[in-house]
């Protein structure tokens, strides 16, 4: 299918043919009839990706914030390899579209059907493509009489309509709207639809023009006497809200809102401008600052945009879905008042001149406001998900198939697979077509997919690698197990006892080798330790701390769901390192959380107990401060010690001797993942099954003991 990319990194621009998206669970299938290119929106995205590197940070210097935090935390090398890899990920355009329902996702049947029309909203899901996979709370059902031109405009309609419920307007309430672009004038005809007055201000006179058309009864520029028609028509109170829909680094939009207002008024911001705000006549005024949250309730909550969630009607009544239903339905044609959407559209172009239709709106030689783009009658069906890139070449000894190419994979899994003698780049299967294509132009793959039979159903593929988010990939390895195939799959192996024993059903009745992603056995130090310890007799006491530094509860990987949270995600990593270095078989676990008002389960010590005795304990922290070292194991017998401080020194003890030796971070990616490629070619896996299934269980049960107050016996 075809699909508008840009690059992060330089900005490039381009209508590529990339694979279909299938049709996921909670989702609809939708194939595009028309989807609107928002000036500014979308203008100021591809501004910022034409930027340069410092450009961007300076840009951003929130991000540029974040990156030092891992920076002190992984090391420049590490940080450097993880942003060139998201610098690296195309960016799909578009956040505003129309078409029809051409594959129904599970859990909504009988709420959709197929040829059902559709408006669909979302930066990265209602892109310029000619199919999307969207979820069902960014879905609204377009009216038989709404011509889908129109109703590509539904999010935009969003938008303005949740930043006129934030203004709080009644009937006969004086609203000035400073900036007429798309939201603007949207907002506009919303108030006059809700019985408001609207004084419309920009300095474009065609926008005022329009604002006009949409039913202000002033339009004029900011400045000069417009003061004094906010006062004339208020009674010379001011006005009684204003909606600032202007876009500009200026923070005079703003001191312009203060003047015109009355006393107590409510000021909304729905545009982004500069947020200097006269302090005095704010503050004399008793005035209120809302910024308003894009489409409404639900928008930035992943739950309810990514999972379906729905809200209590009764404590929200206008979610972004909801407010882009109420929008399509003011576009309905017979209606006395309606919302005119044509009048919005300055140009029209073909999909396959969307290049040049945003030359028009970022060159700025010629001004639009609605540009929509309109897509073929017929157009990709989506059955034809696999894109040859090349003549496949003469099998070597592992033939990769990868699903999933996120940041990490990019940064690290595929870099460290690319350099190994024998691997054969095959498939590689992500869910958006965009990434399948880039990522497979990126490491030379043969050929890119949405779909992962085009793996399973490859007999030339003897190996898969997994490296999708945490809910999928015990069915994804147990998958490639039943097919015969080795697997790579990045840790957790699964979530819950359930998923475990899948896989283990799946590896007893097949030929390949499984490997979990435990790099920090391979570690070069942590070689030195164990060969350190290798005449020591009797038991080992290890303790391992980890400083994780905090992430958002709303982050997919703490969803119990999606991510199974940091135990499960991220300490079953130290759980296999203290089974390696004890080197015995783990028998029981006992857990405890640190009490936290969030909730969010970060803070936990973890008690393992051996057969042969050895114990390890574990400490996993949210609560430090990430400028400390992320990771120190400590490990002693037999009257010898050793001490590693981030893989990066290694301390080692012995008959009163100390010995320090310091060097470059090295966790063991490299390693881990040679010994997993000879490991297909040779039948011998880098880690052996038992020792994965255990630990696997072990992290499970931690999780286990955290709810019974229980030792748990394995």
């Amino acid at each position: 299918m075809k699909q508008v990319i840009q690059s992060r990194k330089t900005g490039k621009l381009a209508l590529k043919d990339v694979p279909a998206p299938k049709v996921r669970s909670g989702c609809l299938l939708v194939r595009t009839r028309a989807s609107l290119i928002s000036a500014g929106t979308e203008r100021m995205v591809v501004e910022f990706a034409r930027k340069s590197l410092a450009g961007k940070a300076q840009a951003r210097p929130d991000l540029v914030k974040k990156v030092l935090e891992k920076a002190k935390k992984e090391g420049l090398v590490n940080t450097w390899k993880t942003v060139m890899a998201r610098l690296d990920e195309p960016l799909p355009l578009g956040y505003s579209a129309a078409g029809d329902v051409v594959a129904v996702g599970a859990g909504l049947e009988g709420e959709y059907a197929v040829g059902d029309r559709v408006a669909v909203a979302g930066a990265g899901v209602a892109n310029h493509a000619e199919l999307n996979t969207v979820p069902r709370n960014l879905v609204a059902r377009i009216p038989a009489n709404v011509p889908d031109e129109e109703a590509c405009y539904t999010t935009l309609g969003a938008i303005a309509m949740h930043a006129v419920r934030n203004a709080g307007a009644g009937l006969g309430d004086v609203v000035a709207v400073i900036g007429c672009g798309l939201v603007g004038q949207m907002a506009i005809r919303f108030l006059v639809l809700g019985g408001a007055r609207v004084i419309a201000f920009d300095y474009a006179e065609d926008r005022l023009a329009l604002a006009r058309a949409m039913g202000a009864e002033a339009a004029l520029a900011p400045g000069g006497d417009s003061a004094d028609t906010v006062h004339q028509l208020s009674d010379g109170l001011g006005a009684d809200a204003v909606i600032n829909a202007a876009a500009t680094d200026s923070s005079e939009p703003l001191e312009f809102a203060a003047g015109i207002a009355r006393d107590r008024a409510r000021i909304v911001m729905v545009g982004l401008t500069g947020t200097t705000f006269p302090y005095t006549e704010f503050m004399q005024k008793e005035l209120n600052l809302v910024v308003s949250r894009s489409y409404g309730p639900g928008r930035y909550d992943p739950d309810f945009e990514q999972r379906g969630q729905k809200y209590p009607e009764g404590w929200v009544r206008w979610t972004e879905t909801a407010n882009m239903a109420e929008t399509l339905r003011l576009m309905q044609p017979e209606r006395d008042g309606r919302l005119d959407a044509t009048l919005l559209t300055t140009h029209r172009f073909a999909l396959d001149d969307a290049e040049a239709a945003y030359a028009l709106v970022t060159g700025g030689t010629e001004r639009s406001l609605g540009v929509v783009l309109h897509y073929p009658e017929g157009g990709t069906t989506g059955v034809a998900t696999l894109q040859e890139r090349k003549p496949a070449r003469t099998a070597g000894g592992c033939v990769l198939g990868v699903i999933g190419a996120g940041s990490f994979a990019r940064a690290v899994l595929l870099p460290g697979l690319k350099s190994s003698k024998g691997v054969r780049f095959k498939t590689l299967v992500t869910t958006r077509g965009a990434t399948a294509e880039h990522g497979a132009d990126q490491f030379d793959f043969e050929s890119a997919a949405t779909d992962e039979a085009a793996v399973f159903d490859d007999a030339e593929i003897n190996a898969v690698v997994v490296a999708t988010r945490h809910d999928s990939h015990a069915a994804l390895t147990a998958q490639a197990l039943r097919a015969g195939k080795s697997v790579f799959t990045e840790k957790p192996l699964a979530l819950d006892l359930e998923q475990l024993n899948d896989v283990i059903d799946a590896l007893n009745a097949s030929s390949g080798i499984l490997h979990v992603g435990f790099n920090r056995r391979f570690a070069p130090q942590v070689t030195d330790m164990m060969a350190h310890f290798k005449s020591s007799e009797g038991p080992r006491v290890i303790t391992i701390r980890v400083n994780g530094g905090a992430i958002d509860g709303s982050h997919w990987t703490q969803s119990a769901d999606e991510g199974g949270g940091r135990v499960l995600g991220e300490m079953c990593h130290f759980v296999d390192l203290a089974r390696h270095l004890a080197g015995a078989a783990i028998t029981s676990v006992h857990a405890e959380a640190a009490t936290q008002a969030r909730g969010t389960g970060d803070n936990v010590a973890a008690h393992l107990r051996f057969d042969d005795g050895s114990l390890a304990s574990i400490v996993y922290t949210a609560l430090g401060d990430t400028a400390l070292p992320k990771e120190h194991v400590e490990m002693f017998s037999g009257g010898r010690a050793a001490q590693l401080d981030d893989f990066r020194s290694l301390t080692l003890a012995a008959g009163g001797n100390v010995k320090t030796a310091t060097a470059t971070q090295d966790k063991g990616h490299k390693q881990q993942l040679a010994a997993f490629v000879k490991g297909v070619t040779d039948g011998t896996p880098p880690i052996a099954a038992e020792e994965l299934i255990e630990t696997a269980a072990a992290t499970i049960a931690v999780m286990e003991s955290l709810r019974s107050g229980e030792r748990v016996d394995l």
